[in-house]
């Protein structure tokens, strides 16, 4: 095996080559931007790190050794895809590009992320967004997601943390045909005796239990019911169908509570919680693309009055 470059090495390589292919300490420092004295010092530093001369100097011309050419001839293709590379990787300051992988909640990508995607990829055509549409609570740098949406009870504290909108509130809810039939509940823990719609956590083997609050302190209402689910949205069809009463997120049924649909349930022990918030793991320095993907999405967290 070769022996390993430094940063310096590399440093010390760029500066011979410049000077073999000019054959001028002068015109090979203009070109780097240096003065030929500290070219020079690189060079001779470079030349006693090897332990070779590379290059014969006079006052008046430079030339190679035979070393010296057989090492410009081999290294000088090198140096230059390597500046290229890094050429390359610096225009994506100026235009943004590459993969940009999501995971976030189903609720919090229909309001902010599906609004948001085609002015989005008009303004940065060169920008993949990969989207993972679920809403299990997964590890976002172990499976290699650069951000996640999710609500911010459940955002790990080596997170930085981004509010995107207002808290939220779960609510019971059930139809009037419903109701009719089976009457309300008076207190939460009445639930134990209604047809209830449960939903289970992604990866999860039970149901969640539906939560409450009441003198300063959740609890926990273990419910039964007919139906168990792993989508909010066939909750409240369900709900609108009259099969029983669900718990969602009171944003989400607005319009079935607006129209009567609906009816709100035991909304004194509903108490709201942190809304979505936009998570991402501490770094030094952000990739373009991640970073107008964040900047679009508070912008449109703006537009929705939450950020």
């Amino acid at each position: 095996m070769g022996e390993l470059l430094t940063s310096g090495d590399f440093g010390q390589l760029r500066a011979f080559v410049a000077v073999g292919e000019a054959l001028s300490f002068t015109r090979a420092a203009e070109t780097l931007g240096v003065s030929p004295s500290a070219l020079s010092q690189t060079v001779r530093a470079f030349e006693a790190r090897v332990g070779v001369r590379l290059l014969n100097r006079t006052t008046r011309s430079v030339s190679l050794t035979d070393a010296g050419e057989n090492l410009l001839r081999r290294v000088s293709p090198a140096v230059a895809e390597l500046g290229s590379a890094v050429g390359q990787v610096r225009r994506y300051r100026d235009r943004p590009a590459g993969l940009v992988r999501v995971h976030a909640f189903r609720s919090a990508a229909e309001l902010y992320i599906a609004p948001m995607l085609a002015g989005f990829h008009d303004a940065y055509p060169d920008v993949v967004i990969d989207l993972v549409l679920d809403d299990a609570v997964v590890d976002i740098v172990a499976e290699g997601f650069d951000v996640a949406i999710r609500i911010g009870e459940v955002i790990e504290r080596d997170m930085v943390a981004v509010k995107l909108g207002p808290e939220l509130r779960q609510i019971a809810v059930a139809s009037p045909d419903y109701l009719e039939a089976h009457g309300a509940p008076d207190h939460p823990r009445d639930l134990v005796a209604h047809r209830c719609i449960r939903w289970r956590w992604p990866g999860q083997a039970t149901p969640y239990n539906w939560e409450f609050f009441e003198d300063g302190a959740w609890f926990e209402v273990a419910v039964n019911g007919p139906l168990i689910v792993n989508s909010k949205a066939m909750a409240v069809r369900a709900a609108l169908d009259g099969v029983g009463v669900a718990f969602v997120v009171e944003q989400q049924v607005a319009a079935h509570l607006q129209d009567g649909a609906l009816i709100p349930l035991l909304e004194p022990w509903s108490a709201p919680f942190p809304g979505h918030h936009l998570c991402y793991p501490q770094q030094r320095q952000m990739a373009p693309a991640l970073r107008v993907f964040i900047d679009a999405l508070r912008r449109r967290a703006a537009i929705e009055g939450g950020a």
